[in-house]
């Protein structure tokens, strides 16, 4: 049987992967979402997605922009540190988690990585 994850993603038409139980990969440049991983860790829903690699040194500017684009432009999600790495991350609980919320996490990720790559990438290595 499936779980209203996997439904709303057949929902949504992505492209999408079941990579084991309970987590699924979308890979969907239709959609602007590659690399996406959502994973059911009840009660929670975790949706991620590595946005990029950190950059090295003391990048105070580049952790202000991050702090900046949180507080101003994110409406589902935060950006995080996590290994070196940047990502871009959400939860939401399972049990009360409806459709629109569900599309609505992924399509605030669908905007973040068009639209603040292009700001964020110009502090890489």
């Amino acid at each position: 049987m499936e779980n209203k994850i996997e439904q709303y993603l057949i929902d949504l038409m992505y492209t999408y992967q079941q990579v084991e139980q309970n987590l699924w990969l979308i890979d969907d440049e239709e959609h602007s979402l590659r690399g996406v991983a959502v994973m059911l860790a009840e009660p929670l829903v975790i949706v991620r997605v590595v946005v990029m690699d950190a950059p090295g040194g003391n990048p105070l500017e580049f952790y202000a922009k991050l702090l900046e684009l949180n507080a101003r432009e994110l409406v589902h999600g935060a950006y995080a540190l996590e290994d070196g790495k940047v990502v871009l991350i959400d939860t939401l609980e399972y049990d009360t988690m409806d459709y629109g919320e569900f599309r609505a996490t992924l399509d605030a990720f669908s905007l973040a990585l068009t639209q603040h790559y292009p700001v964020l990438s110009k502090y890489r290595k």
